[in-house]
């Protein structure tokens, strides 16, 4: 891999990741595109993924910061959590949300790294799943709940919804979005909390393929690639975040869904005439 290429894939990640239109699949197809065989290439794609989790950390930093002061200074209070300050509340929402994926995401780990073997089908699953949700979310959520009304059962399918994100395969935005509105939020608020609530899961990945990457021989030379794409995946990450937001507060997530089944459909079609 190459620093055009390792610049180019930091863009499709950085504006990718957070829009509904799975991050993952369109990595794989540009890996399919560009004829990347680089077998570090998954390492390379979770280790992007940190900047932007760290596009998300600086865009949501002030929220971020509540919600973990609160929830730190209100530890005593869980056995009367209806009283909870609503930041101490947001931040075992999250905790009740990530426990999910970050299961499926260890057991899982194997599979989903062998997905980059077979990238142009992959790629077309995770698109018409993240179609698929996109569309029914729209079609039956009822999108009347703002995010303080949330309860911990909403967390928990939004966390559950988030393991489709991992296997086998759609956006991890679009899958959290769409839980999020099929327990009644409107898309703002299941937006912010899908961002929220994908801080730990991103880092915690990050971290634990970065061991792997560390034992890496010749790591020095793989240092500038993964500096590429790590600080263009951020930069793109945080103007990807800020276009959505203002996108959800007056549009629906119908373009996104019919986006993912027109290139699903073509990665399928792809795939047949490459063989």
């Amino acid at each position: 891999m190459n620093l055009l290429q390792a610049f180019m894939l930091g863009i499709i990640q950085g504006l990718t990741e957070f829009i509904p239109v799975s991050s993952t699949a369109h990595l794989l197809i540009t890996q399919k595109l560009l004829g990347i065989t680089d077998p570090f290439v998954f390492s390379f794609l979770v280790l992007v993924q940190l900047g932007t989790i760290v596009s998300l950390i600086v865009f949501f930093w002030k929220d971020l910061l509540e919600i973990v002061l609160a929830t730190l200074k209100n530890l005593g209070g869980l056995g009367n959590f209806n009283k909870l300050p609503d930041n101490a509340k947001m931040g075992w929402y999250i905790v009740i949300a990530t426990i999910p994926a970050l299961l499926a995401g260890y057991l899982l780990k194997d599979a989903v790294e062998a997905l980059f073997k077979t990238p142009l089908v992959e790629a077309a699953i995770r698109l018409l799943t993240a179609a698929a949700l996109l569309a029914l979310a729209e079609r039956f959520g009822r999108r009347t709940r703002q995010l303080n009304s949330m309860i911990w059962l909403d967390a928990l399918v939004i966390g559950v919804m988030q393991i489709v994100a991992v296997f086998p395969g759609a956006s991890r935005s679009g899958t959290t979005i769409s839980g999020g509105m099929f327990r009644g939020l409107d898309r703002p608020a299941a937006a912010r909390f899908a961002f929220l609530m994908s801080v730990p899961v991103m880092l915690a990945a990050g971290l634990y393929q970065s061991l792997d990457v560390i034992r890496m021989p010749g790591l020095g030379a793989f240092l500038p690639v993964i500096a590429i794409g790590f600080v263009t995946a951020g930069i793109v990450g945080w103007f990807a975040i800020k276009w959505l937001m203002n996108y959800l507060n007056q549009h629906s997530l119908y373009i996104f869904a019919a986006y993912c089944a027109v290139v699903g459909v073509l990665c399928v079609a792809l795939q047949f005439m490459l063989g």
